[in-house]
């Protein structure tokens, strides 16, 4: 079989490897990977030419804090209990495309919000065997939760009891004590999770519970972690307050999501220990740059919240920016974005006063680390798989740069680009 020879012509390259820019280099995709790069590079005879002179070119974005399982955000709720098993598949594969086709060639998918079952699994796997377009999939199906807390969403139920408990029930990773979550981590490891997540504490968008409870006790916390680790599987965690944090540290937890509460104890232990933080900003912004009128636009219970933490989730972006953490690049998008238009959490990053290039850094290199796929994609080396995004708008100066991607590359084959704008 010919090979297919392709040769990217770059007007500026980040290879997220060094945090600069290479102007007037270029890139040989030999099939599927990456064969050469640099100012100076083999040209075959019959290769394809893409000429992006006038754009800047990265490594395919990855988004490390997805929930795909949804059409839109502003009927989630709906979607919980309106739609089947099936249609939430169907949501899956949407978002995956949508994905692709906004820069994003790698997706983390870290629970099902309206799914209860093992689709995104399926849409995972018939991507990778090209039967669907869309992101590469990196999943946990389903986060380890308790009765109650924030992965419980039959708790907008608790004045029905009995139909609260029924729906209870279907949520098969939720329950209580060491034995059962012992169990609940091996089946989802049989099941094909690639990693698990802990519902650690309360959180936003739930109505019941608040982001300073602790959902599951001690003993419970150390046997899930102790157990994916057994079992080769990484941990990471919905967690917001700093006492849990450092306990979680403590436990040997391989990283956690949001920390939105943060104080400089915690993020020296988080620097001490290597362990990755995906801030996902984008879901507070409103908080943390103080705007009521956008907050009205939220659901009734988020509102509240960012309305009573807005001071501390202030203080807590202040230590999050200034801090060494390993941040990794995740979106969250529940309450006020379309979960595939991963590149508004660039634009929070900007806004923040973030380096563009740790965004995109935290957003290629890093996420690839946090997803254990750092061998294969997540810079632009030769030899990796050819995952590559060009934008036309300057990544540098531009908060809404990464909202527009101009041409879109996975496993060396090229897909059709949308704007979010």
């Amino acid at each position: 079989m010919n090979k297919q020879y392709t040769i990217i012509r770059c007007g500026k390259l980040f290879d997220g490897v060094i945090a600069e820019w290479k102007e007037g280099w270029s890139i040989l995709v030999e099939d599927d990977r990456i064969a050469e790069v640099g100012p100076q590079i083999p040209e075959p005879e019959g290769a394809k030419v893409v000429d992006l002179s006038d754009a800047q070119v990265t490594p395919g974005m990855i988004d490390a804090h997805m929930h795909m399982d949804y059409f839109d955000w502003r009927t989630i709720r709906e979607e919980v209990y309106t739609t089947s098993e099936e249609a939430k598949t169907l949501a899956v594969a949407h978002t995956a495309k949508k994905a692709l086709a906004r820069g994003f060639t790698t997706v983390r998918h870290i629970g099902g919000i309206t799914s209860k079952g093992y689709g995104v699994l399926d849409v995972k796997r018939a991507i990778e065997r090209g039967y669907l377009e869309g992101s590469r999939i990196v999943a946990a199906p389903l986060f380890l939760c308790s009765a109650g807390s924030h992965g419980d969403l039959s708790q907008g139920f608790s004045q029905n009891p009995e139909l609260s408990a029924i729906l209870q029930s279907h949520r098969t990773t939720l329950g209580a004590g060491r034995d059962f979550f012992v169990n609940a981590v091996r089946e989802q490891v049989k099941y094909g999770s690639d990693f698990l997540k802990i519902m650690a504490t309360g959180g936003f968008f739930t109505p019941n519970d608040t982001p300073i409870q602790q959902q599951l006790n001690d003993e419970e916390l150390e046997a899930i972690i102790t157990t994916a680790h057994e079992l080769g599987k990484t941990v990471t965690a919905h967690v917001y307050t700093n006492e849990l944090m450092q306990k979680l540290i403590r436990f040997g937890i391989d990283g956690m999501e949001h920390g939105a509460l943060m104080n400089e104890e915690t993020a020296a232990m988080f620097e001490e220990k290597g362990l990755y933080l995906v801030p996902t900003f984008c879901p507070y912004e409103e908080a943390v740059h103080y705007n009521p009128e956008a907050i009205k636009l939220k659901q009734p219970e988020f509102r509240r919240k960012l309305e009573m933490y807005k001071d501390v989730l202030q203080a807590g972006r202040k230590v999050i920016c200034k801090s060494k953490i390993r941040l990794g690049y995740g979106t969250d998008f529940v309450a006020n974005h379309q979960n595939y238009e991963s590149g508004y959490e660039y634009e929070a990053w900007m806004n923040n006063g973030m380096d563009p290039f740790r965004a995109l850094m935290a957003a290629t290199s890093v996420n690839a680390g946090i997803l254990g796929l750092e061998d294969q994609v997540g810079t632009i080396e030769k030899g990796k798989l050819a995952d590559i995004s060009a934008w036309k708008r300057d990544l540098m100066t531009d908060p809404k740069a990464l909202l527009e991607c101009a041409w879109v590359m996975k496993e060396g084959k090229e897909y059709r680009t949308e704007s979010c704008l």
